[in-house]
């Protein structure tokens, strides 16, 4: 569909089309067009791609460059979210920031990524960790992360046909797994009160790259504040495709939560659901504090429901990964957090 033919919208990191309610939203905040080093599409190609595939939203990150609303302003509209951002190239590692005002462009120095992050927070933006273990000069994230919002676990292919790599197995470990070596593993985070949600995107280049990963947020409404906000309170999971579905809900008497949200338990047994499509004999697991505590696996059809208990003193958070035959990932949640005798709101991050 030509972009003329949509209702026209403006570009802005902190307001964006709306209408549409709350739900779950998917989208790819880590996008480039031939504006960035190795990219080859144009805001017209990328936009076409977005339909194609149903995506809700996209988050524009040219290399060290500002998203400016002369390109992007023809093609958002009410039902494709375009929101502003950079792709933050240091000598320590790369960032996203997500959700900047027009034409604002953060000082790539690394010296000055403190200073950086502080202004993507000034105007309500995220700041995100990304591919924190690619294998390039620079592609290792060696900055300290306080100060960022949320880590890129799952990187798209870049020139491989692989959808899942290993340097995405290194950051998934890196942020999650129970026992890992690095300080900031999400069991130590939390116990710190403190947590960085996970996200994945595609970091598309090239033709057919978009989406392979996508986040899959909750919000209120489709807005750019409405999904920062989901972001930032890890309402969301990933997906390799829109293609695959998955949810989780855990349950304490009348009380229930999802994807990233805290569940009062009242010292209750947690019952925990999850339902899962589109992963033919995939492998379904369970994590905690206490690392993989449950495994299942998908009929031939790739659809199935599991149960699983617990209490918030065995298990301080549950969150589910879901894998194909293969081992590639095909989808991964933010946690759930159990809290015990109380709820609570989702700890605060530094």
């Amino acid at each position: 569909m030509a972009a003329d033919e949509h209702e026209r919208a403006p570009v802005s990191g902190v307001v964006g089309p709306s209408g549409r309610g709350a739900g779950w939203y998917h989208g790819d905040c880590h996008v480039h067009t031939r504006r960035s080093h190795g990219g080859e599409l144009t805001p017209q190609q990328l936009t076409a791609a977005a339909r194609e595939m149903g995506l809700d939203f996209l988050v524009i990150t040219e290399h060290n460059a500002a998203s400016t609303p002369e390109e992007w302003a023809p093609f958002a509209s009410d039902d494709l979210l375009i929101i502003a951002g950079q792709e933050v190239v240091t000598e320590t590692g790369h960032w996203l920031a997500l959700g900047l005002e027009p034409d604002q462009v953060i000082d790539r120095r690394a010296g000055l990524v403190d200073h950086g992050a502080a202004q993507v927070h000034q105007v309500g933006g995220l700041c995100v960790v990304a591919h924190p273990h690619a294998p390039y000069p620079s592609g290792t994230f060696t900055h300290p992360m306080h100060g960022f919002d949320a880590v890129e676990v799952w990187n798209g292919p870049w020139s491989s046909d692989l959808p899942w790599q290993a340097d995405n197995e290194t950051a998934l470990a890196q942020w999650g797994h129970a026992l890992a070596q690095w300080g900031h593993a999400l069991a130590i985070d939390l116990h710190q009160g403190r947590w960085r949600p996970a996200v994945g995107n595609s970091d598309v280049h090239l033709p057919g790259q978009l989406g392979t990963p996508q986040t899959v947020v909750h919000t209120e409404d489709l807005s750019a504040a409405g999904i920062l906000a989901g972001i930032r309170a890890g309402r969301c999971w990933i997906t390799e495709s829109a293609e695959i579905g998955l949810s989780v809900t855990a349950h304490a008497d009348d009380q229930h939560a999802g994807i990233g949200q805290s569940l009062g338990t009242g010292g209750q047994s947690v019952l925990v659901d999850v339902t899962v499509s589109g992963v033919p004999s995939g492998t379904v697991t369970l994590h905690t504090d206490r690392g993989q505590v449950h495994r299942d696996v998908l009929p031939d059809n790739g659809t199935g429901s599991l149960e699983w208990s617990t209490t918030a003193a065995e298990s301080a958070f549950v969150r589910v990964e879901v894998r194909h035959p293969s081992g590639y990932l095909a989808a991964l949640t933010n946690p759930i957090i159990l809290a015990g005798d109380r709820s609570w709101e989702n700890p605060q991050r530094d």
